[in-house]
């Protein structure tokens, strides 16, 4: 009888490479911290609808003497940062270390831009004898945005050091956590400005 030889197998000793299912991008421990930040300024939110519900026409009335179109160039600058966050974590996987710290300095000025549009409207809201003490809504408002603005100065200081990881040489694929807990920081501080924004400046 003649002996039936088997061809040897194309598939690899170990069997068939497992297909990689979805990644979290960035440290755990930032995503911990991004929800309980969110959890935070859930709670303050809440309580600025709870007290405008009991205050709805001074909330109003004094709603309507905030600088929307402050309020708005400054949602188009957090935008923008976070396209160009989004572009530099692109480049980056793409071994393009010099394209991701030029994306990411683009990100740092309209950060920076956010900035210096916040504080013109502090000082506008000063010279106008507005403080926490002035009214109900004037102590959220204030509360809010300031609580976020100290966000965003934070998110500025994580920007500066990705830019000068980036400018090293540091992110490539394989080594990108670094870039991705600090792009996943500064979309946090994006995101609740996209909520702020409307509770405090628009809805009526």
């Amino acid at each position: 009888m003649d002996t039936v030889t088997t061809p040897p197998s194309s598939m690899p000793a170990s069997g068939p490479a497992q297909a990689h299912g979805p990644r979290l991008a960035g440290d755990l421990a930032i995503w911990f911290f991004i929800l309980a930040e969110l959890l935070a300024f859930g709670v303050f939110f809440a309580a600025y609808a709870f007290a405008r519900a009991k205050n709805i026409e001074l909330f109003a009335a004094e709603q309507a003497a905030l600088n929307r179109n402050a309020g708005a160039l400054n949602t188009v600058l957090l935008l923008t940062a976070s396209y160009f966050v989004v572009r530099a974590v692109q480049a980056a996987e793409a071994e393009a270390s010099r394209q991701c710290a030029n994306w990411l300095g683009g990100a740092i000025l309209t950060g920076f831009g956010f900035v210096v549009v916040k504080l013109t409207e502090y000082a506008a809201a000063f010279e106008h004898n507005i403080s926490l003490s002035s009214s109900t809504f004037h102590m959220f408002y204030l509360s809010l945005t300031f609580f976020h603005f100290m966000h965003v100065i934070l998110g500025l200081v994580i920007l500066i050091a990705m830019w000068n990881g980036a400018r090293q040489g540091r992110y490539r694929p394989g080594d990108m956590n670094g870039l991705e807990t600090g792009a996943a920081y500064w979309h946090m501080v994006d995101l609740v400005w996209l909520i702020l924004f409307p509770l405090v400046y628009v809805i009526h």
